[in-house]
C-alpha cells in the first residue's frame, strides 16, 4: 500500500531538499538529462502489481550535497542493520577461526553456544556490530559516489567509459580506507567481546576495559589486516556489483532498465548484490581470519597467526560460513541501499552505460 504524501514526507529528512525545486539529474554528470518516474508504471518489467516506493516530488540534484548526505544516510542504513542482524553467525564463524579444536562445524559451533550461553549469547556484541558497521557503510557508500565522480571527471568522459571498471575499484578503494578508521575501534571490541567470555558484556564497559589494557593505539592494532581484508572485499563488492548488474540489464532484461518497475531493480540489486558477495567472501577470507587472530590475543602478530593456522587455515578455516553470511549479507546491503535511493527520489545503481561524449562521437564520424 502506497503510503500518503504527507506522511512519506515525513519519513524523509528535510535536509535532503532545497526549497527551490531541484534541477533534473544527469547521467554521468553530463548528457541527456532524464527523470525517473515517482512510481512502478503499469506493466512495467516485474509482473503483476508492483510494490511502489514513491520518490519525492522534489528531486534530488545528482552529485550535489544533498545526493552524497542521501547515499551517506543510505550506507549507515545498509551496512549497520545487515551486519547486526547477521551477527549470530558473524559470533559462530570468530569462535570457529580463534579455537578451531572446541568449535569444529557450523553445526556443532552454535551448539556449543547455546549450551554455554544461551539464546541470547548469540547477539553478545550486536552494539558495536550495529555503530562500528553504520559508520563504516557511511564512508563506504558516500565516498564511493563520491570518488566514482571525482575520478571520472579527471579521466573525461571517454576514458571514464572506457576504463569504468577501474574508475570503481579505485573509488571503492579510497572509500574503504576513509571508512576502515571509523570501524576498527569498534571491529576490535567487537572481537573480544565475542571470543572471550568475561570479558566484558558489549561496547559499554568492553571499550574501557580493552583502553585499560593495551591504550587506546592498541584498539588500531588491527587496522592493517582490516584494510587487507576490507579494500579487497570492497573493491570486489562495488565493482563485480555494476559489471553485474550491467550484464543482466543488457543480457537477461528484454527492456531498459528505465521502463522496469522499481521492485523489479530493487531485485537485480539484490540478486547481483549476492552474487557479488560470494567473490568478496573469498577473496578477503585470508585476511578476515588475521583480523580475528590479532584482535583476540594479546601480543599476537601476523607471524603467530601463519604458523598456528597455517597458509590453507588462513584461506579455508570458517569460509562456507562467510560465503553464506556475505552473500546473504551483500545483497541485502545493495537491497536496502538502492530502496532508500529510491524512496529520496534517485534512480538505483548500476545497469546503465553513460553515452559516448561529443568528442568520440565527432571523432568515429570524421574516421568514417
Amino acid at each position: 500500500m502506497a503510503l500518503s504524501d504527507r506522511s512519506r514526507e515525513s519519513l524523509l529528512p528535510s535536509f535532503l531538499y532545497s526549497t527551490a525545486g531541484a534541477r533534473p539529474y544527469t547521467a554521468g554528470g553530463g548528457g541527456a538529462a532524464f527523470r525517473l518516474p515517482a512510481a512502478a508504471a503499469p506493466g512495467g518489467v516485474g509482473g503483476g502489481a508492483p510494490i511502489e516506493i514513491q520518490a519525492p516530488r522534489e528531486k534530488i540534484e545528482m552529485y550535489s550535497p544533498a545526493f552524497y548526505a542521501a547515499c551517506t544516510a543510505g550506507g549507515i542504513a545498509s551496512c549497520g542493520l545487515t551486519h547486526m542482524a547477521v551477527t549470530p553467525l558473524d559470533l559462530v564463524k570468530c569462535n570457529m577461526q580463534i579455537d578451531p579444536a572446541k568449535y569444529k562445524s557450523i553445526t556443532s559451533g552454535f551448539g556449543i553456544l547455546a549450551k554455554e550461553q544461551g539464546v541470547r549469547g548469540f547477539f553478545r556484541g550486536w552494539v558495536p556490530t550495529l555503530l562500528g558497521y553504520s559508520a563504516q557503510g557511511a564512508c563506504k557508500f558516500g565516498f564511493y559516489e563520491f570518488f566514482k565522480k571525482y575520478y571520472s571527471d579527471i579521466a573525461g568522459p571517454e576514458y571514464a567509459q572506457k576504463y569504468k571498471t577501474l574508475i570503481y575499484l579505485a573509488g571503492s578503494a579510497s572509500a574503504e580506507v576513509i571508512a576502515d578508521v571509523a570501524l576498527c575501534p569498534f571491529e576490535a571490541v567487537k572481537v573480544r567481546v565475542q571470543t572471550q567470555p568475561g570479558f566484558a558484556r558489549g561496547l559499554g564497559d568492553g571499550l574501557p576495559k580493552f583502553i585499560k589494557s593495551e591504550g587506546a593505539l592498541g584498539l588500531y592494532k588491527g587496522i592493517v589486516p582490516l584494510w587487507g581484508r576490507q579494500i579487497p572485499y570492497t573493491m570486489m563488492k562495488f565493482a563485480s556489483f555494476e559489471t553485474i548488474v550491467e550484464q543482466i540489464y543488457k543480457h537477461a532484461v528484454p527492456v531498459p532498465k528505465s521502463e522496469c518497475s522499481k521492485s523489479f531493480q530493487l531485485g537485480i540489486s539484490f540478486a547481483g548484490g549476492y552474487i557479488a558477495g560470494v567473490f568478496c567472501a573469498i577473496v578477503s577470507h585470508p585476511a578476515d581470519n588475521l583480523v580475528s587472530f590479532l584482535n583476540n590475543a594479546k601480543g599476537a602478530t601476523v607471524g603467530d597467526a601463519v604458523k598456528k593456522l597455517g597458509l590453507w587455515g588462513l584461506f579455508t578455516r570458517g569460509l562456507p560460513l562467510r560465503i553464506v553470511m556475505i552473500g546473504t549479507l551483500t545483497g541485502a546491503q545493495w537491497g536496502i541501499y538502492d530502496a532508500f535511493k529510491v524512496m529520496v527520489g534517485l534512480p538505483t545503481t548500476g545497469g546503465v552505460t553513460p553515452a559516448p561524449s561529443t568528442s568520440d562521437a565527432g571523432l568515429k564520424a570524421v574516421s568514417a
